[in-house]
């Protein structure tokens, strides 16, 4: 009898596709909230791998903060036309216009928070009942807390000490009405396991993941980019730097590293020696210690 191996990225494609699938199977009404980000883009790709020829039978939801890096916008608007899928934005903007919101002041303004109401919102407005997100345990603490399906009350809210048991690959989808689930499909993934599948599969990702000469100032220990949204303290000076990012969040909060990789390769090598974190350089985690479960428990990503 011939023996069949699998490597460790194609046991975590057919387990993220199965999740995808088992998705599509227990709910009316799914989503793929997309970021831009390099762990959404797997997610995508590992969509249009699930049900291939056919087209990737749900929406890909992107909450538009209109603080994006202009690469991930750019990207976003090539991908949805590379997978001939529909694109439905949520607009903080309108949430802030409508008076749903309130936009921060200060030096260290942001509206990453802001995304939470604008999410639900979009949720509640196209009556989704499971959203997917590319969140992986090892990525921050609270992220880890999550389960595959993780069940959202009516209000959009997440509680960490109540969450469903999940026993061998058996998930239990059932909600009440106005409910919803959050599904993380790679949730056993980890930074390399990514970087390694983004490489073997030859997908494309945003030029802000490469090496690149870009105008940055340097507060508290991170790199931020300078841009309309970014407010100079009186001391700041902008300098030239060559930086690439590990994340993919909004301008103002996403810090950047100094790098000469250029290439997917060079990526791999420097994520590999790297003992920081992917999230170290993002200023929203580091409001709190527990920054994430709490915004996660109110709703957000």
């Amino acid at each position: 009898m011939s023996q069949y191996y699998l490597s460790h990225l194609k046991e975590l494609e057919a387990e993220a596709i199965y999740v995808i699938r088992e998705v599509v199977a227990q709910f009316e009404k799914p989503a793929l909230l997309f970021s831009g980000g390099k762990d959404s883009i797997v997610l995508a790709y590992l969509s249009r791998k699930a049900f291939y020829p056919a087209r990737i039978p749900f929406p890909l939801v992107h909450i538009d903060t209109g603080h994006n890096f202009p690469e991930t916008m750019e990207y976003r608007d090539w991908l949805v036309n590379e997978l001939g899928v529909q694109l439905i934005v949520g607009s903080v903007q309108e949430s802030i216009d409508t008076g749903r919101v309130k936009e921060e002041t200060g030096y260290n303004a942001s509206r990453n928070a802001l995304q939470t109401v604008t999410l639900l919102d979009t949720i509640e407005k196209h009556k989704f009942d499971a959203a997917m997100g590319g969140a992986r345990r090892d990525e921050e603490k609270a992220r880890a807390k999550e389960r595959f399906f993780s069940h959202r009350d009516e209000f959009g809210q997440w509680d960490p000490k109540n969450q469903r048991p999940e026993l061998w690959n058996i998930f239990n989808g059932k909600k009440h009405m106005g409910e919803h689930f959050r599904v993380f499909p790679i949730s056993n993934w980890t930074e390399m396991d990514v970087w390694q599948y983004l490489f073997t599969e030859n997908i494309p990702i945003p030029k802000l993941y490469y090496a690149h000469n870009r105008e940055v100032v340097v507060r508290d220990g991170t790199i931020l980019s300078t841009s309309p949204w970014l407010k100079l303290k009186p001391d700041e000076k902008p300098v030239m730097k060559q930086v690439r990012f590990r994340t993919c969040g909004d301008m103002p909060i996403t810090g950047a590293v100094e790098s000469d990789a250029d290439t997917m390769e060079k990526i791999i090598v420097e994520v590999a020696a790297s003992r920081k974190t992917e999230r170290g350089t993002r200023a929203d985690d580091k409001r709190g210690e527990t920054a994430m479960e709490d915004r996660k428990k109110q709703g957000y990503f």
